[in-house]
């Protein structure tokens, strides 16, 4: 037991260096790049990090020192390699005592996760306090008078689960640019409806969230926009949003709007 114990602290303080060379995320990267190409010069590898050859130089003399790389002269160019043995010695110490099958399982998992984090549609919130009640809100996100004076567009339906709401303009066209439906109605605290404002949402609409919470004489007005396609939509409502709901939170705290429509002004600001 004891000839056991002191060959795992010998193992254990050979390692050390590795560890401390691995715990440094620009060295990390530096052994990454040279599993991207191996066989690198100084040179490469600061340019490849945009890193200063003298810094580069230490952090190269530590991986070296924990025998994670080595190196080869060709002609006056110093090459490094990756040394993968020492790694591979941790596996054997660390890792292989643990069952690999649960530990494939777990990685698998966790990729499959990342991978729907990264294609998911991004959500869009934006909250702002009001001081009406939640019905004063609510009659002014569903009154189609009153959402022409502050949005630009009629809002019209009967407000019904299952039933077609349009954002109508107010020239008098009778063109709708939006056309949804109202998907949960719960007055005057929640208003869910599909909001495909853009060629690319009419197979598969985005979702728009309204939720209305009191608290003595103001209320929370939180909208939710998810699933929204493409970043071109995303940055759209990332300006509509704020600037709809300054003009709603002018019209019902001062009985008008605001003297200039909000997103002539956001339009202007990024070039559109």
């Amino acid at each position: 037991m004891q000839v056991n114990a002191c060959m795992n602290d010998r193992v254990a303080a050979d390692l050390s260096p590795v560890f401390k060379a691995l715990a440094d995320p620009t060295r990390r990267r530096l052994l990454d790049r040279l599993h991207q190409q191996n066989g690198q010069t100084l040179g490469e590898l600061c340019g490849s990090l945009s890193m200063a050859r003298q810094s580069a130089s230490q952090h190269l003399a530590v991986l070296e020192a924990a025998n994670l790389i080595s190196t080869t002269w060709h002609g006056r160019e110093k090459l490094h390699h990756l040394n993968p043995v020492p790694l591979h010695d941790i596996q054997e110490r660390w890792i292989d005592k643990f069952e690999r099958p649960r530990l494939r399982a777990l990685s698998a998992i966790r990729h499959s996760a990342e991978e729907q984090a990264m294609t998911a549609p991004p959500t869009y919130v934006y909250v702002t306090y009001i001081q009406a009640s939640p019905e004063q809100v609510w009659r002014a996100l569903t009154d189609a008078d009153l959402t022409a004076r502050y949005w630009g567009h009629s809002n019209q339906s009967d407000w019904q689960p299952g039933s077609t709401w349009q954002h109508l303009r107010t020239d008098g066209s009778g063109i709708a640019d939006i056309t949804g439906t109202v998907i949960e109605a719960v007055p005057p605290h929640r208003l869910v409806l599909t909001f495909p404002g853009s060629a690319e949402q009419r197979e598969n609409p985005s979702q728009v969230t309204f939720t209305i919470e009191p608290h003595e004489q103001i209320v929370r007005l939180t909208v939710r926009h998810e699933g929204v396609p493409t970043e071109a939509d995303y940055q759209a409502i990332s300006g509509g949003w704020p600037a709809v709901m300054a003009n709603l939170k002018s019209l019902l705290e001062t009985g008008d709007v605001l003297p200039q429509a909000p997103w002539a002004m956001d339009a202007e600001l990024s070039g559109g």
